[in-house]
């Protein structure tokens, strides 16, 4: 839900400008749970900007969340029941503000993370008992099974989908710089790993065999 224009790459997105970017694009380029994340990044009243690392930076910010965990769960920590910081739950009574609430979910990562360096297991389980609260509370727990993140088949399409988008981003600027040589060398790559291109209006979709 929102309520600001979407945006891609600072421009309006609009039919008469080419540059729409659907649903089946976000998802066959990224998990479920890190488009969720990029997403509800924005506030809802504010404008939402989709562009080339919006994904990256999402994937990034659930893949800390992902490592907190297994961080503090191989360090012995054992999370119990814990509400949600009072800070996640002001900013949240505040208009719907999940962008501050985010801030609070990875200053407790931080603080975590800094439990487990230091050989703290019961901090690093109130913490990690935190992240769990404040996930479930804004549907994004990587461990919650509509995710399915255990599978080994997510965690492989993220690593590719990661590695596809960077090259992607290296042919756009060697496009953008007038590289054609190094452009098609980038695309030739990805051609011959079985990634099919296809240039369009509103950027460059990417498929596996040209599915």
């Amino acid at each position: 839900m929102h309520n600001g224009l979407v945006t891609v790459g600072g421009q309006k997105m609009s039919k008469s400008l080419g540059n729409s970017v659907f649903a089946a694009d976000l998802l066959g380029a990224a998990r479920p749970v890190v488009v969720r994340y990029a997403l509800a990044a924005a506030h809802y009243r504010s404008d939402l900007d989709h562009h080339p690392g919006s994904l990256l930076e999402a994937e990034e910010a659930v893949s800390r969340i992902e490592r907190f965990v297994e961080r503090a769960e191989s360090a012995g920590a054992t999370p119990a029941a814990a509400e949600v910081p009072e800070a996640f739950a002001a900013a949240m009574d505040d208009d719907l503000g999940v962008p501050q609430a985010l801030a609070v979910l990875h200053d407790t990562l931080r603080r975590g993370n800094q439990a487990v360096d230091a050989g703290d297991p019961d901090a690093a389980g109130a913490a990690l008992a935190q992240v769990r609260a404040m996930t479930a509370v804004l549907g994004l727990d990587p461990a919650d099974p509509a995710w399915g993140a255990a599978g080994g088949d997510d965690r492989s399409a993220t690593a590719l989908a990661a590695l596809v988008e960077g090259l992607l981003e290296q042919r756009r600027a060697a496009r953008l710089a007038k590289d054609w040589a190094g452009a098609d060398r980038v695309r030739d790559a990805l051609t011959a790993a079985g990634i099919a291109l296809e240039d369009g209006a509103d950027g460059t979709r990417w498929s596996i065999d040209g599915r």
